[in-house]
């Protein structure tokens, strides 16, 4: 600034008037001036222009503030969260695009037939299940699992009747709600959880409760009386108390393990199923003696833990089945039980392989209502 200050000063003075004195003619050629003319004013030489003052150099910028204002790196658990966002986008706008297609599967016809199977009055079970597996309302994907879901099989286990209430715990993406609601809906009821599908839409919850919405209201034929018992994945809750008799969790276990609410589940369960009602699981099975906390992540379970839990929860031990047994899973996928069919999480890498091995090893349990649930179920 200061230098600014004496340039400019410079300046003024460099462009005061110069003396007005007279020139000679010699004088004026000399100094390369014109004659004057007659009675005019002296030439006077014009100032010199003053010198542009230095250019302003810019501050130089502090390493530390210019690293500060930089945008920090995400950090692995906000990548993490970022795909996951990016993955659910995806599944959403697939369950959307699976949904019209169905829809469009539905023809006047459809409608009319399963209409038909849903009223009828099954004499029993082995009838249901013969008008129920071979109706057309069943998806086709649906239908190609039978041979490793082995649904008659399962439920005639379980001691399932056209007359029973029924609870399905978590029913996915509905392959068994399917098969169960058209068997019940004349004589009994189906009662099956979801999460809100009007809930947060960047959580996965809401894309579960959302796909599974889409899944009833494609067929009010079909679907129209069963009844939705909205869960809250916070504070397990049924509102069922003694209405049940028979509840199903089919390939769930693991998620009320995972989420830390598996005695708090179990405990709403007992208190829904009237006393000598049924619990029916199917789990995917770990290996005898398998650590529960590394196991579950991956989808499995260990049997023998299995059953000392439920039975901790007031159920009496009641049987097993090994219907739906495969021996060729090996149990040790780094993707877990996602990595073998229907979900081939790894899609198209060693497809040939995992659709050899099958669906899941699974354990078929059956308990009964006997006790009350305990007031510390055990750890």
């Amino acid at each position: 600034m200061h230098r600014l200050r004496s340039a400019v000063r410079s300046q003024q003075i460099s462009r005061s008037p110069w003396p007005r004195r007279p020139v000679s003619l010699a004088a004026a050629l000399a100094l390369g001036l014109s004659p004057l003319a007659c009675g005019a004013e002296p030439v006077v030489a014009p100032p010199p222009v003053a010198p542009a003052p230095p250019p302003m150099k810019a501050a130089p910028v502090d390493a530390g503030v210019a690293e500060q204002e930089k945008a920090p790196e995400p950090s692995a658990e906000e990548k993490k969260k970022a795909e996951a966002l990016v993955r659910l986008k995806a599944d959403w706008a697939q369950a959307d695009a699976d949904a019209k297609t169905e829809l469009e599967r539905w023809t006047p016809e459809l409608r009319a037939a399963a209409k038909a199977v849903a009223e009828r009055r099954h004499a029993n079970l082995k009838a249901a299940l013969t008008a129920v597996l071979a109706s057309k309302h069943r998806g086709p994907r649906n239908v190609a699992r039978d041979a490793q879901r082995h649904p008659a099989e399962t439920l005639a286990f379980f001691g399932l009747t056209p007359r029973q209430t029924v609870l399905e715990y978590g029913p996915g993406e509905g392959w068994y709600t399917e098969i169960l609601a058209p068997i019940v809906a004349a004589q009994g009821k189906l009662i099956v959880t979801s999460t809100d599908p009007n809930g947060p839409a960047d959580q996965r919850s809401t894309f579960y409760g959302h796909r599974f919405k889409l899944f009833l209201d494609k067929s009010p034929e079909v679907f129209g009386k069963a009844e939705i018992a909205l869960l809250d994945g916070a504070s397990p809750r049924l509102d069922l108390d003694g209405k049940v008799d028979l509840a199903l969790v089919m390939r769930g276990l693991h998620g009320m393990q995972n989420n830390g609410k598996l005695d708090a589940w179990l405990a709403q369960i007992h208190k829904a199923l009237k006393m000598g009602g049924t619990l029916g699981i199917e789990q995917h099975r770990a290996k005898a003696g398998a650590k529960v906390e590394e196991t579950s992540k991956h989808g499995y379970l260990p049997e023998a833990w299995v059953i000392e839990r439920v039975e901790a929860a007031g159920f009496k031990f009641a049987g097993k089945s090994e219907v739906n047994a495969n021996p060729r899973d090996t149990k040790d996928y780094a993707e877990g039980v996602w990595t073998l069919p229907p979900t081939l999480t790894l899609k198209e890498v060693d497809r040939a392989k995992y659709e050899a091995i099958g669906e899941s090893d699974r354990m078929t349990l059956k308990f009964s209502k006997v006790a009350k649930v305990p007031s510390k179920p055990k750890k």
